[in-house]
């Protein structure tokens, strides 16, 4: 122990790059893990649609109209607290939110689990990637 306490003592700036890069990766790490619980792919949400989730659309009503998941219901980021809709749903009902990128849809489901929906995710990559597996839209 002496010897890793004087090794330390000699490279001051070695021993301080060392734990500044775990700090880093600790950090990203984390960060990373706190996205991914609130994130889900597209093959895992319909699995969670076929066993009935809600699914959540916080685009505007005009790309709404334009192509939807089947079933999803627009309701804006702004009315999610306030939405009647949601007040009857049981806070553990599993909610998917979709947007076009995954951005906005992230920040919903953030809202909704502060509000108690504990069974609230994102769509990864939002619509973009819903597409991009060639999985349905309805207008």
């Amino acid at each position: 122990m002496a010897q890793l306490a004087e090794f330390a003592g000699n490279h001051l700036l070695l021993v301080t790059g060392l734990f500044a890069s775990w700090s880093i990766v600790m950090v990203y790490e984390l960060r990373l893990k706190a996205l991914s619980v609130n994130n889900v792919t597209t093959a895992d949400s319909v699995r969670l649609i076929n066993k009935g989730a809600m699914i959540i659309d916080v685009r505007s009503q005009e790309a709404y109209k334009s192509g939807h998941i089947v079933n999803a219901r627009n309701i804006a980021i702004a009315e999610l607290e306030a939405s009647k809709e949601l007040a009857k749903k049981p806070r553990n009902k599993t909610l998917l939110v979709v947007c076009d990128d995954g951005a906005r849809s992230g920040k919903a489901a953030t809202v909704l689990r502060s509000a108690g929906f504990e069974n609230a995710f994102s769509i990864k990559g939002g619509l973009r990637s819903w597409q991009a597996e060639s999985l349905p839209l309805i207008k």
